[in-house]
């Protein structure tokens, strides 16, 4: 191999990579305190791409159903801000009509379920004693409910506000995390109207400053990569909304004609859960059936019964025509997803690599594609 000018540098950077990999786990402690110090300054400004992300999703719908003749001056003008705004009411909309229906009925719910819990805790004890026949048994399950002691309770709270000292701290670190929180997304909020009444003018620098950076083949690549991240987050966040919206009313009707208890509250639950892939509607299930056990075990059965079918439906007839192949994952792919996402970041994870590794399974299906058409294989005589 010739030490030409250009091998030479390849080699200085590969040890250049490689000196600063070696420090930075030399001081990996230091590193992540620096890592973490800049994450929570630009953090607002992350926040503000995912609000205006969000946001955009139902202003192009309002820009494209209310604004469409674009031919008058006035209406051109008007079209993104006041789209924008309707954007920014009907998502306050929802979110206000969602905790004006479930807030109150949490709170009774809550307020019920100390007088439920003593009704059926007496109930629960008998049931078990009827089944279980062995007098030792007979007598754990006795001290177990009998340990079920309010006074202890009581007691724990008491010595909980003596300590007035600890509590002030607590306070005080609360208040000032509140407050923190409501000044990034404050901050994030206007960052993210400046972003969606600028973004034709955002997308056409963030362009420029590519095809200067790069070749104009690879900036192409760069650009084809954009429009399918976009393309796929948009297809899955639009079909997981209205998927969620159409599961949550079908429990609440369903619910409603058989009068099962608290319809309207677990159907909201269950539309909120089911906004989470594969897992969510499980977890709106189990809080459902909880509340309804402590009413009536023979209709928690029921809603078992209900849930099942329903998923069924959803599973088999709604999810397939709503969001169809709008990620153009299969679901084995689907499933990994999840569990990775959930693993890593939790809800945060599972909702943000479905889409993720649509895009690295979108990106390797065409490389595979295009490494096949070079070599010239016919690949239907291996198949």
């Amino acid at each position: 191999m010739t030490l030409d000018k250009k091998t030479i540098k390849s080699i200085v950077l590969i040890f250049f990579i490689i000196a600063l990999i070696w420090a930075a786990f030399q001081n990996l402690g230091t590193l992540t305190i620096y890592v973490l110090m800049v994450f929570k300054i630009i953090f607002p400004f992350i926040l503000g791409g995912v609000f205006a992300f969000l946001l955009n999703i139902p202003m192009v719908f309002f820009e494209r159903v209310i604004f469409k003749n674009r031919k008058n001056k006035l209406i051109k003008k008007l079209a993104r801000p006041c789209s924008l705004v309707l954007s920014v009411a009907a998502i306050a909309a929802v979110v206000t009509g969602v905790f004006t229906v479930v807030v109150p009925q949490l709170t009774d719910t809550v307020k019920e379920l100390g007088t439920t819990v003593y009704r059926f805790l007496p109930k629960a004890e008998a049931w078990i004693l009827n089944i279980i026949n062995n007098d030792y048994f007979k007598k754990q399950v006795r001290d177990l409910f009998n340990q079920f002691d309010w006074s202890s309770v009581t007691n724990y709270l008491g010595s909980f506000f003596k300590s007035g000292g600890d509590m002030l701290s607590s306070t005080l670190g609360v208040v000032t995390n509140i407050f923190s929180t409501t000044v990034n997304v404050v901050i994030a909020f206007i960052f993210s109207v400046y972003i969606l009444l600028q973004k034709e003018r955002l997308h056409v620098q963030c362009k420029k400053l590519i095809l200067c950076m790069f070749s104009e083949e690879k900036s192409k690549r760069i650009f084809y990569i954009g429009a399918l991240v976009s393309r796929t987050f948009n297809r899955f966040v639009t079909g997981q909304c209205v998927e969620a919206i159409i599961l949550g009313t079908l429990f609440f009707v369903v619910m409603s004609i058989i009068r099962l208890p608290y319809a309207l509250l677990v159907g909201v639950v269950i539309g909120f859960t089911a906004l989470i892939p594969l897992v969510g509607a499980f977890i709106g299930c189990f809080i459902g059936a909880f509340l309804i056990l402590m009413v009536s075990p023979v209709k928690a059965l029921i809603f078992l019964v209900v849930f099942i079918i329903l998923q069924q439906i959803e599973g088999n007839l709604i999810y397939p025509h709503v969001v169809g192949n709008s990620v153009g994952l299969p679901s084995i792919w689907v499933l990994v997803a999840v569990t990775i996402g959930g693993n890593l970041f939790g809800v945060v994870g599972m909702l943000v690599f479905i889409p993720i590794s649509s895009v690295v399974y979108s990106l390797l299906r065409d490389w595979v594609r295009n490494r096949i058409n070079k070599k010239d294989i016919n690949v239907n005589n291996y198949m």
